[in-house]
């Protein structure tokens, strides 16, 4: 698939200078490895676009986000055009999508407009400091600031922040809805820690914050109470036994499950693992992009070699990013996310009939492994890359062998 000729061929109804906008999709679709009848149905919805805005007096310069969500709402859902592309609401939007990318890559129409509220410019210098002095994960930051944009949002929308003018009962009011389909403490917990981060950073610019977070306090929340949940020795070794399963991204799905087994690596490690990462002469990978910010060398297991370079010899498409994990399907030059790292594992899990889906199990799994074979908590803290001791505690509580030698005699019976 490597000419655009397999596409058809822009009709003349397209005039200038739309019509060199319908040829730049045609290519954009081909290099990103679309299949053959997405192309073509995407092609169709473009071309169909077009042809309304320039009926509808719409310059090709004018075109942005409002125009096709008038196209989708307007014209689609009447249009009497004709053609086999003409309600397919789901797909012109995702067309319409790639279309708008490739206008702006030309410079045919504008960037998309940045919201310049003022509550948005607050969040901006709220992320910097969450960014630069806290330090804290992009992923992190994100969550942060969508609750921090609902409470600020709810009483200012777009009027000028003033942060004295927030009032203790507001923001009772604020959590009690934003907590209202909590079930987890856990989750209402995420929505303290990102309203207190929010009270903290106005404090350091001189506010009075006290009052604001004395109204806010963490649930009730045991994380120690139950044991972390591993996968045994037997449900492991069904696990690494499926690897070879002849399946979409065979390979690809055994390096990354290789990297949770082997090294530990977290979901977001492994979609973010670079070839500069891994050095094959020394047999270590290096981590850049970890939860605690900080550069990590670690060896690199024999096993998990294999799999990877597997996957880079025989599966890893064509790109010039340098990630190792490359999505499967198209726009294939598009790097993979933490999502998508879950995704093959929970698949990895179906294929050996484990009933697991969490990817972090694996984690837990190593830890427990190293117990087994007589690490200390600390040995573990290391591997795992913790930046407290008191996050490894938790896997005390697996190891039955020093356990049972500090349990203490139960009343009423003789030491065993």
């Amino acid at each position: 698939m490597n000419s655009t000729s397999q596409l058809p061929v822009v009709p003349r109804r397209i005039e200038e200078p739309a019509q060199p906008c319908a040829e730049a999709l045609k290519r954009y679709l081909i290099e990103r490895g679309f299949a053959r009848n997405t192309q073509g149905a995407y092609f169709g919805h473009a071309v169909h676009f077009l042809r309304w805005a320039q009926q509808s007096g719409f310059d090709v310069h004018r075109i942005d986000e409002v125009v096709v969500a008038q196209f989708l709402d307007d014209h689609l859902l009447h249009c009497n055009c004709g053609g086999p592309t003409r309600g397919d609401r789901r797909e012109a939007r995702a067309a319409l999508g790639h279309l708008l990318v490739v206008l702006r890559t030309l410079g045919v129409i504008a960037p998309r407009p940045v919201s310049a509220t003022p509550v948005d410019e607050e969040l901006r210098r709220f992320d910097e400091y969450m960014e630069r002095v806290r330090g804290l994960a992009p992923r992190t930051r994100s969550a942060a600031l969508r609750i921090v944009r609902e409470l600020l949002w709810q009483r200012f929308h777009d009027r000028p922040v003033v942060f004295s003018a927030l009032k203790p009962e507001q923001v009772r009011c604020c959590f009690a809805r934003m907590t209202e389909g909590c079930h987890a403490p856990a989750s209402a917990g995420a929505v303290v820690s990102a309203l207190n981060g929010y009270f903290r950073f106005r404090a350091t610019c001189g506010d009075a914050v006290q009052a604001l977070i004395g109204v806010l306090s963490y649930p009730a929340n045991w994380q120690q109470a139950a044991l972390p949940e591993t996968l045994t020795d037997e449900e492991l070794e069904q696990l690494l036994g499926t690897l070879g399963v002849p399946s979409p991204s065979m390979r690809r799905s055994a390096a990354m499950v290789r990297c949770a087994v082997d090294l530990g690596l977290r979901s977001a490690e492994i979609a973010a693992l670079t070839l500069d990462d891994i050095d094959w002469e020394s047999g270590i990978l290096t981590l850049h992009r970890t939860k605690s910010r900080r550069e990590q060398v670690l060896p690199l297991p024999e096993p998990t070699g294999r799999a990877i370079a597997a996957y880079l010899e025989h599966e890893r498409p064509k790109s010039q990013h340098r990630e190792v994990f490359l999505r499967r399907t198209a726009p294939n030059d598009t790097v993979i996310g933490p999502d998508l790292v879950r995704k093959t594992i929970r698949q990895a899990y179906e294929r050996a009939g484990l009933p697991y889906t969490r990817s972090h199990l694996l984690r837990h799994t190593m830890a427990r492994r190293l117990l087994d074979g007589g690490s200390s908590l600390k040995e573990i803290a290391d591997v795992l890359r913790h930046r407290s001791l008191n996050t490894t505690l938790v896997y005390a509580k697996l190891d039955s062998r020093n356990l049972r030698s500090v349990a203490l005699p139960w009343p009423g019976r003789a030491a065993s």
